[in-house]
């Protein structure tokens, strides 16, 4: 039984997972919540390996570059497309919520409202990438903190040549050491996986989506619109001439575990292993463009940034210029760099969006007390376009800088 569990491929255990936690939720309601501890479990596994996995790749990646001049022209062409597809999910969100109309007709005189804390400010962000204490920085899993420091480490050992070599030996056995351990904690995905989805089934259900299904479909729309067109159609097909089906093969388990913890750091460690086994993205790549992309990349967040933003001017009959949506699309950009890779936290970062068009903080506490209860499984959607974008730009950025096993990424993979 054991060897047959282990044979049937990771996505299709986690697929089944998903199936049955959702039949278990609905059958036996709150009370899956004394299963709630598995999944508990398997996300702070999966962040266990998070920040240690992101620091000795990065460094081993940096180290594997053999000249610190390359990775200025891999982080000036990361950092472009990037900034170009959350733009354009920007785009999606905003054009959607204005053909569909979601909030017409809305009365969230029910809501209970919900406190909004500010957005950090991009100065406050910008500061806060130089750890003043490295060490804190990674035991708190300062993710951006991380990077900048790890950079740092990596390219000071290309610097010093043959002294650092024992040093650079010592990352590049810590990044084997921790893609097997993720490895390990991936096999208990499925177990995870399962009791995530029952207790979301079973305490909050999709029912909920009921009361504001219009929102919901505009949400889904986008985020579907968005993976195929811009990631499928535009940047697989188009840019790079490779297959999108064979993309997003290759991507499927990273975009499953982005579904059920709603986190892209969560998701990190399976993402980075599906980029550089499936789809052919050598380590100097995936161990620089993703943990980035973890932190900035937010294509599906800034997607539902908007679609609400528009949905609470038309609850309160705000009527919207040319010259606002342009200002929605700028703040928009800035807020989804600034948010946080947990489940649900663009619902906080909101207010700087709907204050741009007149909104006042009751108006904008009433809004998200509206969608809380059902922002979860929106967020579980927000979560897959996050990261499939992250593994798009990585596809890219590897190719444009020679570092893309297209033998690796077209090979078939086990079904």
């Amino acid at each position: 039984m054991i060897g047959t569990w282990f044979g049937i491929p990771l996505w299709k255990r986690i697929l089944t997972a998903m199936i049955l936690g959702v039949i278990v939720g609905v059958i036996f309601g709150d009370a899956v919540s004394s299963i709630a501890w598995m999944g508990d479990l398997f996300i702070r596994l999966i962040r266990m390996v998070v920040v240690p996995l992101v620091f000795v790749t990065l460094v081993s990646g940096v180290v594997a570059m053999g000249d610190p001049s390359k990775l200025g022209s891999l982080g000036i062409k990361t950092l472009a497309i990037y900034f170009a597809t959350t733009f354009a999910a920007i785009c999606i969100g905003l054009v959607l919520a204005a053909f569909l109309q979601p909030g017409v007709g809305v009365d969230p005189s029910s809501a209970v409202p919900t406190e909004v804390s500010q957005p950090v400010s991009i100065a406050e962000r910008l500061m806060s990438i130089v750890p003043s204490n490295p060490f804190a920085a990674l035991a708190e899993g300062d993710i951006l903190a991380t990077i900048f420091f790890a950079l740092l480490v990596g390219v000071s050992l290309l610097t010093i040549g043959e002294k650092g070599k024992p040093v650079a030996d010592i990352m590049e056995s810590g990044s084997e050491v921790m893609l097997r351990i993720t490895h390990w904690v991936m096999e208990a995905a499925p177990f995870g996986v399962l009791a995530l989805i029952a207790v979301l089934a079973g305490t909050q259900g999709v029912g909920a989506l009921l009361d504001v299904l219009t929102l919901a479909l505009a949400v889904v729309v986008g985020c579907a619109a968005h993976v195929i067109i811009i990631h499928g159609a535009v940047v697989m097909k188009l840019m790079l001439r490779l297959s999108p089906v064979t993309f997003f093969r290759g991507a499927r388990d990273a975009m499953l575990v982005a579904f059920s913890t709603s986190s892209s750091s969560a998701t990190l460690p399976v993402t980075m292993t599906v980029a550089e086994e499936n789809l052919g993205i050598k380590p100097v790549v995936a161990s620089t463009v993703l943990p980035l992309g973890a932190t900035i990349n937010m294509d599906g967040t800034a997607l539902y940034v908007g679609i609400v933003s528009v949905f609470a001017a038309q609850v309160f009959d705000v009527e919207l210029t040319m010259g606002d949506y342009f200002v929605m699309a700028g703040t928009t950009a800035l807020v989804s760099v600034g948010t946080a890779s947990v489940p649900s936290a663009s619902l906080f970062l909101m207010s700087a969006v709907m204050d741009t068009i007149g909104l006042t903080p009751e108006q904008i506490a009433l809004v998200v007390g509206f969608i809380f209860p059902f922002d979860r499984p929106l967020d579980m959607l927000r979560t897959v376009v996050n990261i499939s974008g992250d593994l798009s730009v990585s596809t890219a950025v590897a190719n444009w800088e020679d570092e893309f096993d297209k033998e690796l990424f077209d090979r078939p993979l086990k079904y």
